[in-house]
């Protein structure tokens, strides 16, 4: 019992004397030894960020559009920042006095690294200012990436990257950024943020405090943002912008079996490289300028809603009216001219001739039978029965409603419907509920009045009517990563109101059109192209000039809309444009193998003209 008692004293006294070494050793190191006091003060742990590459941007044919370049942004350690002279640093970096306190005014801990002053430096811009700060301890270089576009094309569509703005990073619920972070700030940029950014990782390591690394703890690699293949022809969407080029206006082009958009041209346009690396602060001001009359920063083909679609808007008109069974394909209207003007033509005994001729009057007494049904005693109401109908027969084609692409900015356009005639219009004072009739909107009829398309739609329109009532949403995204595909809401059919069997008698005219009619400068040598024109008014100088089309008439590879402001007529400048478009998309991809005419090139050397914007001046 007692060598049991023993054993057990023995065995505490071994823990209290291990406790009290312990206890010492600590006192020692914490008190005592001054080299590990001072280790302890001077050294700390840092978690620094490690940005991973952004995804690169492709064409369908594997273009390189959008891609990362090796660059270095010049920082400034604000705390160091004590006896450099303001004046000379803003003159040496081209920076504004309120640019240079907007990096030395952060608080707290972010005082103590380096705040970003310039982005995308080369190398040989770092060098040449390294020289100048060499004495100064304020100033650090760090490498970094740069967004490049080989191809300085789309502008528009790929949007830019800048540095994240406060309303973003507030909402930034996974502290993913931080503030001076680039962002996509428009396009395909923006709109793919999450999918390109990639995920970024991290360096634990040990600093003294002069900021000199001592140990690497852990280290996270980042991981490099996914790649995205866009549904752009490169070579079109460049030749789309050259023939553009001396003009204001749009070009859609999109492939009718999968509503892929080829092309989209917004014209002026800008080379995207001004926004790349530092750019966006040097320039934006300039494309982004609330006094441009050009509106070179906006995408007209999404943005530009209030165009008026002209005649084409007619083609709705005669498959709107064939399915509600006011007309059918051999109704004829005398041309009388009255109430609207037309120009001479054979008389339009049916729908085919009309739409060949572009006859006024047949489509005025169309939409009076649209709108006009007899449904009520009253004039009034029988308008408002019938516009309700007509309204929501229209909006099955994309007209009048958001066609929800993947890049920002797109807007519906306008389909009157009983609201807007009874509160909205006139802008200085509303019809009122049951104070409008068919006889003060007939205008509606033929494309003017109150209609309000963006080129896109008028793209879309042209798609449907190859496809015979159904159309995929447009979109620019073909896949995703190494095997991505496209979203889901872009391989879901839509369909019109209209059924397919009356489409045939609108093709057949669209391509007389082309073959006899007001289009003939559309024409495709061993290939049937189905189109029309639009000529919208406009009574400050010279109409604009519209067309849609597509081709060939049958297994349609292209559907296509140009809008061309102050072109006058649509046969003038927009089906020309439209003909070389589609012309040269069809021999790319091998449709069209027969040898380029001595006309296609003629037609291409006036297209690429000017077109002149009012009497005096013509874009520069």
């Amino acid at each position: 019992m007692d060598n049991v008692q023993n054993r057990k004293f023995v065995i505490l006294a071994i823990f209290i004397l291990i406790g009290v070494i312990y206890i010492f050793r600590l006192f020692y190191i914490q008190i005592l030894d001054e080299e590990h006091k001072n280790w302890a003060i001077t050294v700390s742990q840092r978690s620094l960020r490690i940005l991973p590459d952004r995804g690169n941007i492709f064409d369908r044919n594997g273009v390189v559009l959008v891609g990362n370049e090796k660059s270095y942004d010049l920082c400034m350690i604000p705390t160091k920042f004590k006896n450099e002279d303001s004046v000379q640093v803003c003159k040496l970096l081209n920076l504004s006095f309120s640019e240079l306190r907007n990096v030395l005014e952060v608080k707290g801990m972010e005082r103590l690294v380096p705040q970003k002053a310039i982005s995308g430096l080369s190398i040989n811009q770092m060098e040449a200012m390294q020289q100048q700060l060499v004495e100064s301890e304020a100033f650090v270089f760090i490498e970094s990436n740069k967004r490049v576009y080989p191809q300085p094309i789309g502008a528009h569509i790929l949007g830019f990257t800048g540095i994240i703005q406060r309303p973003q990073l507030d909402r930034d619920t996974l502290n993913y950024y931080r503030e001076q972070d680039f962002v996509g700030r428009a396009g395909i940029e923006k709109t793919y943020e999450e999918e390109l950014r990639g995920l970024i990782g991290f360096r634990q390591i040990l600093k003294d405090n002069k900021g000199q690394e001592k140990q690497l703890v852990k280290y996270d690699t980042a991981i490099a943002g996914n790649n995205i293949t866009l549904t752009l022809d490169a070579s079109l969407q460049e030749y789309g912008e050259r023939l553009m080029a001396n003009k204001i206006g749009s070009i859609v082009a999109i492939e009718p079996a999968t509503g892929e958009i080829l092309s989209m041209v917004s014209a002026p346009s800008y080379d995207p490289n001004l926004f790349s690396g530092d750019g966006l602060r040097r320039n934006y001001d300039s494309i982004f300028n609330p006094k441009d009359t050009l509106q070179t920063s906006k995408n007209k083909a999404i943005y530009n809603d209030t165009y008026r679609p002209g005649s084409i808007f007619k083609l709705v008109q005669a498959l709107v009216a064939m399915q509600a069974g006011v007309i059918d394909s051999t109704t004829g209207f005398s041309c009388t001219k009255v109430p609207m003007n037309c120009h001479n033509h054979p008389h339009p005994s049916n729908v085919k001739i009309a739409i060949q001729h572009s006859c006024n009057p047949y489509f005025y007494n169309v939409y009076r039978r649209l709108l006009l049904r007899g449904e009520h005693k009253s004039h009034f109401i029988d308008s408002r029965i019938g516009l309700t109908k007509w309204e929501s027969a229209i909006k099955s084609f994309g007209l009048g409603a958001v066609l929800h692409t993947d890049i920002p900015g797109i807007k519906s356009g306008n389909v009157p419907d009983t609201n807007y005639y009874d509160n909205e219009f006139p802008s200085n004072k509303a019809y009122g509920k049951n104070k409008w009739a068919f006889s003060m909107i007939y205008s509606n009829a033929i494309g003017e009045g109150e209609i309000g398309v963006a080129p896109i739609q008028m793209a879309n329109l042209a798609a449907i009517i190859a496809n015979k009532g159904w159309y995929y949403t447009p979109h620019f995204v073909k896949g995703i990563g190494k095997n991505g595909d496209k979203k889901q809401e872009y391989k879901t059919r839509n369909y019109t109101t209209v059924e397919a069997a009356y489409f045939s008698p609108v093709i057949a005219a669209m391509e007389d059109v082309v073959q006899n009619g007001t289009a003939r400068r559309a024409q495709i040598d061993s290939v049937k192209v189905c189109g029309k024109t639009g000529t919208v008014e406009n009574k400050s100088f010279n109409d604009h000039s519209v067309f849609i089309a597509f081709a060939p008439r049958e297994n349609p590879k292209i559907a296509i809309a140009v809008y061309v402001e102050f072109g006058t007529w649509g046969g003038t400048w927009a089906a020309p444009i439209a003909s070389l478009m589609m012309e040269k998309y069809l021999r790319d991809t091998g449709y069209l193998v027969t040898e380029r005419k001595e006309r296609s090139i003629l037609k291409e050397q006036r297209a690429l003209k000017s077109v002149i914007l009012n009497k005096h001046a013509v874009i520069q």
